[in-house]
């Protein structure tokens, strides 16, 4: 078992953000943020790219019935083409920390980058999901948040297999692209092909 940080500084409550789909092709960008209730720890909190599918699964009921609050942001694809990847997962999470029904004293986040929400003092964590539990449990929200999203959009969209890569550039999501071109969910800022494949995509 992991042995997570439950607390980055004193102030409290403190809440984690992180974000899922960042470098996917289509679909949107979502992120979570959580405060969890140190009197109901959770045990098998890790970074959500560490754990199955079934494991997220299970620890994302007991994050929504163990935390205190949690809060999830959406930013859609059209959005993240006109502001680009970056502002669209920071203001995800900011869109996060708005849901939460407790207001956070400070703010941990994943990652290097950050804009300031409000006037709440915040820090960010390179690969703090895999090191505080707060983080670890917004990771596995906005993962799994996301996940349903895409298998959703799947029915729509079957020959890009999101239910199986959620968006992400495999090589069969490519190969799709090539043959039956761009749904309406993809990031067009994104290169989705390789560039030898560039030639009439959007003919």
């Amino acid at each position: 078992m992991v042995d997570l940080i439950l607390q980055y500084q004193e102030l409290v409550p403190e809440a984690g953000c992180d974000e899922a789909g960042r470098g996917c092709l289509a679909g949107p960008v979502v992120a979570a943020a959580v405060i969890l209730d140190p009197a109901r720890p959770i045990a098998s909190l890790n970074d959500s790219k560490q754990l199955s599918a079934k494991k997220r699964t299970v620890l994302r009921e007991e994050i929504l019935e163990k935390a205190l609050c949690y809060g999830i942001g959406v930013v859609d694809h059209l959005e993240i083409d006109q502001i680009n990847i970056l502002n669209a997962s920071i203001l995800a999470m900011h869109r996060a920390l708005a849901q939460l029904r407790i207001q956070p004293a400070f703010i941990l986040v994943d990652g290097n980058r950050f804009k300031p929400y409000g006037q709440t003092p915040f820090a960010c964590m390179i690969k703090g999901d895999a090191r505080f539990s707060s983080i670890a449990a917004a990771s596995i929200l906005a993962k799994t948040h996301r996940d349903e999203l895409m298998t959703n959009l799947h029915q729509a969209y079957p020959q890009y297999a999101w239910a199986q890569n959620q968006g992400y550039p495999t090589i069969a999501h490519r190969k799709a692209i090539a043959q039956f071109g761009p749904s309406p969910h993809h990031r067009l800022t994104f290169q989705l092909l390789a560039r030898d494949q560039q030639i009439g995509l959007f003919d």
